[in-house]
C-alpha cells in the first residue's frame, strides 16, 4: 500500500529519517503506521494545499492538526512572526506582547479570568491538573475513555490520538503510581459519573475532557452530559477542566464552552491560538488561577513560555478571527463536504458515519453510530486506510488515521471542495470494490 519509497524523493527522506530519528518521525502518527506507505514529506504550504518533496500538490484536510484555522501561510501571521523575529527570537523577559495575547484571551475565552501561556497542549493540560490538584488538596483525577490531553504521564490511560492509533492502552514507562490516582470512564455515561462521584467525589481534584472528543475520531456529547459534569464537579468541590485544544477557536471564538454553553473552571488551550506556531495555555477563574507561583504555592515554568514569535502569530490568527468571524462559512463548507463524502461512500455501498460538531468532522467505515471509544475503534479500519491511500494518490491528504478529526480553514473554498468531491466519489467505489465494507 502507498508507493515505492525507494523512487521518490520523500521516500529517500523517511530512509533517511529512520536511521536518525525512532521510526522516522517526530511525532508517531506522521509514520503512516496505521495506514502503510510512506509519508509525503512538505515542503511548504500554500492555503488549503500542501506540497511534498516530490512537486505533489494536495488539498490539505489535516492543516497542521487543525492549528491553521486559516490555511498554510496566511500573510497577516507570516509577516507577524516575521517581524517580531527581526526584533529577537526569544528573551527569557516578560514582553509586552505576552500580555497582549493573555488579554485577548481572556476577552474571548468565557470562562477564562487568568491566564498563563506555556508551549504545548501536553505542558497546559499537565499544568491544568497539576493546579486543580494544588487547588483542592484532593489526588484523583477523573478523564474519559478516548480523550487525549497529551502524552503526559497521568493521562496517557485509555487515550485518543496515537494511542489509538497504534491500539496502546497506556505506554510502557509510565508506572503504576503516575497513573493510580486517573480514573477511566466511558464517554458519554452520566450514571457512571453520578455513581462515581457518589461513592468518592471527596478525593476528585477534576474532571478533565475534550468537550468536543476529536482524537478518537470527533464524537459528539450526547445531550445534557456537559451539563450534568458542571453540576457534579460545582456539587462535590471539584473543578472541571475543558481541554480545549482543538475546540478552542475552531467551533466559535470562545470555543466549545461558548458554542455549548457550559462554562468550565479550568481552559486548555492551543493549535489555533498559536497560529502554527508552538504556543498553548491554560486558563480559568482567578481564585483558582492565583494558586499558580509567583502568585501562590503551585509551581509551573517555562524557559519559552510566551515566545515572542509564538505570540505575534498568535496574536495576528486572533485578531484574524474577530475581523474575519469565520464561523458561520466554516460551519457551511463542513456541513456540504460531510454531506457529500456521506453520498459518495453511500452510493458506493461503503457502510459509513459521518460525525460532524461545526466544522470539527470524522468519517467512520462503521455500519452503526459511532458514540463513544468503543464504537470508534470497532470501525473497519482497514477500510480507511485504503479510502485514505485512494483519496492520497487523487492529491486529497487526509488524516493518517481512522481516528482522528478532519480540519477545514478559510482557505477551503469551492475548487478545493469539488477536487476532494470528485476523489471521494472514485475512492469510494475502489474501496467498495475491494471489500471496503
Amino acid at each position: 500500500m502507498g508507493e515505492d519509497s525507494a523512487v521518490t524523493r520523500s521516500g529517500e527522506l523517511f530512509e533517511r529519517a529512520r536511521r536518525v530519528i525512532p521510526g522516522g518521525v517526530n511525532s508517531p502518527v506522521r509514520a503512516f503506521g496505521a495506514v502503510g506507505g510512506t509519508p509525503p514529506f512538505a515542503v511548504r504550504g500554500d492555503g488549503a494545499y500542501l506540497i511534498d518533496a516530490d512537486d505533489r500538490s494536495f488539498v490539505d484536510l489535516v492543516q497542521s492538526w487543525g492549528a491553521l484555522l486559516f490555511g498554510h501561510a496566511r500573510p497577516e501571521i507570516v509577516a507577524a512572526a516575521a517581524s517580531a523575529a527581526a526584533r529577537g527570537t526569544s528573551f527569557g523577559a516578560p514582553t509586552e506582547a505576552e500580555v497582549a495575547l493573555a488579554e485577548r484571551l481572556v476577552s474571548m475565552v468565557p470562562s477564562v479570568e487568568r491566564v498563563r501561556l506555556v508551549s504545548s497542549g501536553t505542558e497546559a493540560a499537565m499544568s491544568a491538573v497539576r493546579l486543580a490538584r494544588g487547588v483542592t488538596a484532593r489526588p484523583k483525577v477523573v478523564k474519559f475513555d478516548g480523550c487525549y490531553h497529551g502524552h503526559a504521564d497521568a493521562l496517557l490511560a485509555r487515550s485518543g490520538s496515537g494511542l489509538a492509533t497504534f491500539g496502546i492502552p497506556g505506554t510502557p514507562g509510565v508506572t503504576a503510581g503516575a497513573s493510580a490516582d486517573t480514573i477511566v470512564l466511558p464517554w458519554g455515561d452520566t450514571d457512571a459519573v453520578e455513581e462515581l462521584f457518589h461513592e468518592g467525589g471527596h478525593a476528585i481534584a477534576c474532571v478533565i475532557l475534550e468537550p468536543v472528543p476529536a482524537n478518537i475520531g470527533v464524537l459528539p456529547p450526547p445531550q445534557g452530559f456537559l451539563e450534568s459534569l458542571r453540576d457534579l464537579t460545582t456539587d462535590a468541590g471539584a473543578l472541571l477542566v475543558f481541554d480545549e485544544v482543538i475546540t478552542g477557536f475552531r467551533l466559535a471564538a470562545g470555543g466549545a464552552q461558548e458554542r455549548l454553553g457550559v462554562r468550565p473552571d479550568l481552559t486548555v488551550l492551543g493549535k489555533v491560538m498559536g497560529g502554527g506556531f508552538p504556543c498553548a495555555a491554560f486558563g480559568g477563574r482567578a481564585e483558582v488561577m492565583d494558586h499558580l507561583a509567583p502568585e501562590g504555592p503551585v509551581y509551573q515554568a517555562g524557559t519559552l513560555s510566551g515566545n515572542p514569535v509564538a505570540v505575534a502569530a498568535g496574536l495576528a490568527a486572533l485578531d484574524l478571527v474577530e475581523r474575519l468571524d469565520p464561523y458561520r462559512e466554516l460551519d457551511r463548507t463542513a456541513e456540504a463536504l460531510a454531506g457529500g463524502l456521506a453520498s459518495a461512500l453511500g452510493e458506493a455501498g461503503v457502510p459509513h458515519v459521518v460525525n460532524r460538531v461545526g466544522s470539527l468532522f470524522s468519517v467512520f467505515f462503521a455500519g452503526g453510530p459511532v458514540a463513544d471509544a468503543s464504537a470508534a475503534r470497532a470501525a473497519d479500519h482497514d477500510a480507511y486506510a485504503r479510502f485514505f491511500h485512494s483519496m492520497l494518490e487523487r492529491g486529497v491528504y487526509l488524516p493518517p488515521s481512522g481516528f482522528e478529526a478532519w480540519f477545514l480553514s478559510t482557505a477551503h473554498a469551492d475548487a478545493e471542495l469539488d477536487r476532494v468531491m470528485q476523489a471521494a466519489r472514485e475512492a469510494a467505489k475502489e474501496a467498495a470494490a475491494t471489500g471496503g465494507s
